[in-house]
């Protein structure tokens, strides 16, 4: 019965020298991690932060077992803990490092359907769908029944409580199985699917509970309500009733048109003090960085952002149907989104938007890879082959409005500081923002602001920042003083140089007008700043496009600095982030094009430039 949904689908890129060495010994395996690599123990000097993927998929979640995707929660949390795994493609699969966290974040809506399926579980005879749609299976038409399910998907078709029951108790045993605190830490929770008229309004629930608490409760679902504003209520009263705590991380705002961060309700309505405070509770994070775009900063409304463009897919919502405008993009993007919070912060008092950022991967193949080089993709249909990189990965009504497969990032990490590697500090990190996002690489950032640094705080830059300061996430009340900002970017062990450290600032004027800018806050090379705050020399590039390799022969190890703001206003409420930027470095469709000799289609970027977010500090006048 295992193969029973198999369906016929279509079926990155530096590498350290280590790396290349080990890939050149195993040409046949596409992870260059498998075996006996080892990475070698991570330098005294490097600041650990904890890394980890809060969104990610296996068979569990219909929209992937329809489509035949095979891994289960085993296979997803032994990769994730560094496991050596076989993928579906039949590709071995490795982590350069073990993760330290994860949530498994499979659907809600008929959440497990599949695995009833292959299992020919009896309870499907209970429903009318499920019996009809096992039977599909068994008749080759898999895909039929994922078209009947997929094209009511805002409709419980199976409707029998004692599958949700089943399968819920499952996700949480298997959650439990796998935790280790201290060393290898997994969430129990699930994704929440709404998408009205196909705008984007998923967010991923993470529990900071056990399964004492969380099976109280079965998970809410779309199926329940698609109005984000129920689902608090629904968070409201598991909190109130288990004395437990839950998290909602929004993604992709990018494709929901204009809807992620409007400056209205769900339904329409005026925003209200109450509305802002219960969404800040409960979405103090949005993951802004995975495979499906990057949800930073748009280059169409930030022109003169350089670093603008990147994971940029926008074209319209996420099934295509609605073709994107610029002015959606202003409720779309965490930049923009900051402004906006400062807006309705002017106008009732309080600000909805000052949440964490973080990065996932959103991987549907119950592998979470991150890095270019070793890309195992959406899902099945995007494991490794040649020219995988071509054509589209979702059709979208209107085709030129559908998501392509060359677009896709590698994926994206979250980041955390956190004391202890467990559930509750973790999830405490999350829920004060102390968190950043990566498009996939282990680069480690701190900021800290504060009235009281200088440049010779930089020496105990943890211990100063803690004690005069607030660390990313954190908010500065105004005493008469310029904040300043301390701030140190270290490598990833494994990976690229730093470009630069960049400060970028959003603020509001008296007359409610928003502003944006970029500041170079640091560079490498003995580049020069100029006095507008920008560095005008690129970094260069290493990249060998013959081998899809790099060197670390430019750029910095660590970029470390003291950074006031030269144009700063203190009657002017702000916000302050850092983005940090990596070394130029081929991306996985150029490692695709050296692994497996094929062309890469016209239009399909070959190099990419990793980088990081800081959640922000806001700065707030009196």
């Amino acid at each position: 019965m295992k193969k029973l949904l198999t369906l016929v689908l279509a079926a990155g890129t530096f590498l350290s020298s280590t790396a290349q060495e080990v890939q050149q010994e195993k040409v046949k395996e596409y992870s260059p991690y498998i075996g006996d690599f080892d990475p070698g123990p991570l330098p005294e000097n490097y600041d650990k932060p904890l890394f980890g993927d809060t969104h990610f998929h296996t068979f569990w979640s219909t929209d992937a077992g329809f489509l035949g995707i095979e891994p289960g929660p085993d296979i997803a949390y032994r990769a994730a803990r560094g496991e050596e795994v076989t993928a579906q493609s039949g590709f071995k699969f490795k982590l350069i490092r073990p993760l330290d966290f994860v949530l498994l974040s499979d659907h809600a809506e008929n959440l497990g359907l599949s695995d009833f399926i292959r299992n020919e579980d009896p309870l499907l005879q209970k429903s009318e769908a499920g019996k009809r749609w096992l039977e599909m299976f068994k008749n080759g038409e898999g895909y039929n029944a994922y078209l009947e399910w997929a094209r009511n998907i805002n409709t419980d078709q199976i409707n029998v409580p004692e599958m949700v029951e089943t399968i819920w108790g499952r996700v949480v045993d298997n959650a439990e199985k796998y935790y280790e605190p201290g060393k290898f830490t997994t969430f129990i929770g699930y994704e929440f699917t709404s998408a009205p008229n196909s705008n984007n309004l998923h967010r991923n629930l993470i529990f900071r509970d056990g399964a004492e608490e969380a099976l109280q409760y079965f998970p809410y679902s779309a199926f329940d309500s698609g109005n984000p504003e129920d689902m608090w209520k629904f968070l409201a009263e598991y909190e109130e009733t288990t004395g437990g705590r839950v998290l909602a991380i929004p993604h992709n705002p990018n494709f929901s048109n204009g809807l992620m961060f409007d400056d209205k309700t769900y339904e329409g309505h005026e925003l209200t003090k109450e509305w802002v405070e219960t969404r800040s509770r409960f979405e103090t994070i949005v993951e802004v960085s995975q495979m499906k775009g990057d949800s930073e900063a748009h280059p169409n409304i930030s022109p003169d952002d350089q670093f603008a463009d990147f994971v940029t897919m926008s074209r319209g919502n996420m099934m295509g149907s609605v073709e994107k405008t610029d002015d959606m993009l202003y409720k779309e993007y965490a930049r923009y989104a900051y402004l906006e919070g400062l807006k309705i912060e002017r106008k009732i008092g309080v600000n909805p938007y000052k949440f964490g950022m973080i990065g996932s991967t959103d991987a549907h193949g119950g592998i979470s890879s991150q890095r270019n080089e070793n890309y195992f993709g959406k899902g099945a249909f995007m494991e490794p082959s040649p020219g995988r990189g071509d054509g589209i990965m979702v059709k979208g009504y209107k085709e030129e409005l559908s998501i392509f497969r060359g677009e896709n990032g590698a994926g994206g990490l979250c980041a955390v500081w956190a004391k202890e590697n467990n559930r509750e500090s973790i999830f405490d990190a999350m829920e004060r923002k102390e968190v950043y996002a990566t498009s996939g690489t282990r680069m480690s950032v701190r900021v800290f602001g504060g009235f009281d640094f200088s440049d010779n705080d930089l020496d105990n830059l943890v211990d100063n920042g803690y004690s005069k300061g607030v660390p990313m996430g954190g908010d500065l009340e105004a005493n008469g003083q310029t904040p300043g900002f301390m701030i140190r970017a270290q490598k990833d062990p494994d990976g690229a140089n730093l470009d630069r450290v960049q400060v970028i600032k959003g603020w509001i004027d008296a007359d409610g007008n928003t502003f944006e800018k970029v500041f170079d806050a640091a560079v490498s090379d003995n580049r020069k700043i100029n006095n507008a705050g920008v560095c005008e020399t690129n970094v260069g590039s290493t990249i060998d496009y013959d081998k899809a390799t790099y060197t670390n022969d430019i750029g910095a190890e660590e970029l470390t600095t003291y950074w006031e703001d030269p144009e700063f206003d203190a009657s002017q409420n702000a916000f302050y982030y850092v983005r940090v930027l990596e070394i130029p470095t081929p991306r996985w469709t150029l490692y695709d094009k050296v692994f497996f000799g094929s062309e890469v289609g016209e239009g399909i970027k070959l190099e990419t430039q990793e980088r990081a977010y800081a959640s922000p500090i806001w700065y707030n006048a009196k």
